[in-house]
């Protein structure tokens, strides 16, 4: 893959793409098209190309303002779908299936280290560090789709579902991931924590 710093404000399509199917099965297609379209998304864009992350942020924002009763549900359906993307598309099969037959505590170190190098493609112009584990503790700094909001309870949750699905199918099938900490809130940064052993 390119590196990152070539893809200055920019942000991996499936912010956007994985959104549109969620919509449809969560709220309506009608509803999606009517979030979509303003912002330049109907019809949908290319998925080979990187999108301006303002842009992603705007529907991310748009989703919870209009549909606060659905967002975190849409949102984690397509957290769910990017990282089935993922593992469809972006990590060999012959990789997973090392990464499955190792012990937890020697496959994560290796998904975290891959998800490090990739991370621009799902952070934009946000950074992204990582503490080994158990639990795995993944730090997004500036984190470009909830730029500038403000909540009383954590954003992220597409990022969250992301993280889960990704370590529940590599690492160990009881991986479950929270955010502790979210830049909407007030915090330095957005804090996720992955752990198995429960």
């Amino acid at each position: 893959m390119p590196d990152g710093s070539h893809m200055t404000a920019r942000i991996g399509p499936n912010a956007v793409l994985q959104l549109a199917p969620a919509m449809d099965r969560i709220a309506g297609e009608g509803a999606r098209r009517a979030l979509f379209a303003p912002l330049g998304f109907d019809p949908l864009p290319d998925p080979t190309a990187m999108i301006d992350e303002t842009r992603v942020a705007a529907l991310h924002g748009a989703l919870r303002q209009q549909h606060p009763e659905n967002a975190r549900k849409i949102a984690i359906a397509a957290g769910q779908g990017t990282g089935d993307y993922i593992l469809a598309n972006r990590i060999p099969h012959g990789a997973q299936s090392l990464l499955r037959a190792l012990p937890a505590r020697l496959a994560a170190p290796v998904l975290t280290r891959a998800i490090l190098a990739h991370g621009w493609t799902f952070c934009g112009t946000g950074t992204l560090t990582a503490k080994s584990g158990p639990p795995v503790v993944f730090t997004l700094a500036d984190n470009p789709i909830i730029r500038g909001e403000r909540a009383p309870v954590p954003l992220c949750h597409w990022h969250v579902a992301v993280f889960e699905r990704l370590f529940a199918r590599l690492v160990h099938p009881r991986a479950h991931a929270v955010e502790t900490a979210c830049c909407a809130t007030g915090a330095p940064a957005c804090r996720f924590e992955i752990d198995w052993r429960h």
